[in-house]
């Protein structure tokens, strides 16, 4: 059952984390925290079928594995199962939709350029497609709660990092601990 009611950053949250400690890489990240946060009777079936999108796609550093992440749990909601059926041209504007975004911030979807001059599994590497991950989860968690009508909430903590940064809302917690 969908819920009715989520958290966009704790999506993203979820999502990175699930990446930075070695849970997953990005596509199952991605997956796992739609999983979890939006839909937890999605089949762990699907998570397993996005462990080969990694390192743009099997390794080959080709589409980001992010990306593919993002268009997997997308599709999960607005693609088609059965043949002939029309709904797969919502579910290609809305894959679009969601690479087009990312194209804006990054200009290209291709991991080898993307990760030019960084070494796979550097920290370097790690800590941008960590950024990657929790910015697609993100973006494809708006799409689904747009499109499904769902109730966006957030925590006042993560109205002021979403507003401010995370150097503010420091600040803040300092000046609340020093009053």
């Amino acid at each position: 059952m969908v819920n009715k009611e989520i958290s966009i950053k704790t999506i993203q949250i979820d999502a990175e984390e699930a990446y930075r400690a070695g849970d997953f890489f990005c596509s199952e990240a991605i997956v796992y925290s739609i999983k979890k946060n939006i839909d937890p009777d999605m089949p762990d079936a699907l998570i397993a079928a996005s462990s080969g999108f990694p390192l743009g796609v099997g390794g080959s550093k080709c589409l980001c594995g992010a990306v593919s992440g993002g268009v997997m749990a997308i599709s999960y909601f607005f693609g088609r199962t059965k043949a002939g059926d029309r709904k797969v041209h919502k579910n290609l504007k809305l894959a679009n939709e969601l690479q087009e975004e990312f194209k804006k911030n990054h200009k290209v979807l291709c991991c080898k350029i993307l990760t030019h001059g960084m070494t796979m599994g550097s920290t370097t590497h790690k800590n941008q497609c960590v950024a990657f991950t929790g910015e697609i989860a993100a973006a494809a968690a708006k799409i689904i709660a747009r499109e499904l009508e769902l109730t966006v909430v957030e925590t006042e903590i993560q109205k002021e990092i979403t507003k401010n940064g995370i150097t503010r809302l420091k600040e803040s917690i300092q000046n609340i601990i020093q009053k």
